[in-house]
């Protein structure tokens, strides 16, 4: 039987290729290679064999040692492909790739050139208290290996705490940053109100008499003098009460935050006095506002 003749296949025509542009994208690679190199490559050149055997072993090591296996996964990760760098982490070096993220992420963080001189004294924190760490400014850091604090804390401190008491400590350090800071947003937004509504009545009062004027303005500063202290002597006060009783029950001290509240108070107070050259209220008389004239 004779064979059926097969059909010619049709050609395809494909687009041609950007020469210029794949050289250029070749260049830019190896250009992140290279700067891969030179800041975490200790000037050797790549050998994947050599990084894997020296990341497994530091990363049995202390948590100066972590940071060395962190710059060889940094370098295998820009030369290798995404998902063979994956397979060398899980299979060669037999941890999870979040766990290698991480690592990553404390060498660029704590080798950096801030903190480079610095990693050695914090490095005596462990491996876990670094990782709790990483979120906080390379400033503060570097203060902190300097004899300063974060979130109140010296570096002895934090040697002596727990992984989890440290964690728990800086997370109530943003909580407070966090709050000042909506109350700081809330006095300011308070502030704007203040103006624009002394701004309508200093447009109301202009054709007003002096005396008349006088008494209207005297009568709206008291009535937020008044509303200032009742704020002060009531909602501050219960909150503060509320945090004592919580203080209580839990044998957390909130005091160190309330004093800070209360110390921008007195600031603010303070502020105003020296901006309008106020003096300090002299004798036992009473203040001028309860004169009869006056109310």
């Amino acid at each position: 039987m004779a064979r059926t003749k097969a059909s010619a296949t049709e050609s395809i025509d494909l687009p041609q290729l950007d020469g210029e542009m794949l050289t250029a994208s070749q260049n830019l690679m190896a250009s992140n290679s290279s700067a891969v190199l030179i800041q975490f490559g200790d000037g050797l050149p790549y050998d994947r064999t050599r990084l894997v055997n020296e990341a497994r072993f530091y990363m049995a090591q202390s948590a100066e040692a972590m940071l060395e296996a962190g710059k060889r996964l940094i370098v295998l990760k820009e030369n290798e492909a995404h998902g063979e760098f994956s397979s060398i982490v899980e299979e060669q070096l037999g941890m999870a790739l979040r766990t290698a993220q991480l690592m990553m992420k404390a060498s660029v963080k704590y080798l950096s050139p801030q903190l480079q001189s610095k990693a050695q004294a914090l490095a005596h924190l462990g491996k876990t208290k670094l990782f709790e760490l990483i979120a906080e400014d390379d400033e503060d850091l570097a203060a902190l290996a300097d004899g300063g604090t974060v979130a109140g804390l010296v570096l002895e401190d934090i040697d002596r705490m727990t992984s989890r008491e440290l964690r728990a400590a800086l997370r109530d350090s943003r909580e407070n940053h966090k709050a000042q800071g909506e109350v700081l947003a809330k006095r300011s937004s308070d502030l704007q109100k203040t103006k624009d509504e002394l701004a309508i009545a200093h447009n109301r009062i202009q054709s007003q008499p002096a005396d008349v004027v006088i008494k209207e303005l005297r009568l709206e500063v008291t009535a937020l003098a008044f509303e200032f202290e009742s704020t002060a002597l009531g909602a501050l006060r219960e909150g503060f009460t509320k945090m004592a009783q919580h203080g209580s029950e839990s044998g957390h001290d909130h005091r160190a935050f309330q004093a800070d509240l209360i110390r921008q108070l007195e600031v603010s107070l303070a502020t105003i006095r020296s901006e309008f050259h106020l003096p300090a209220r002299q004798g036992d008389s009473d203040p001028i506002w309860m004169e009869k004239a006056e109310i």
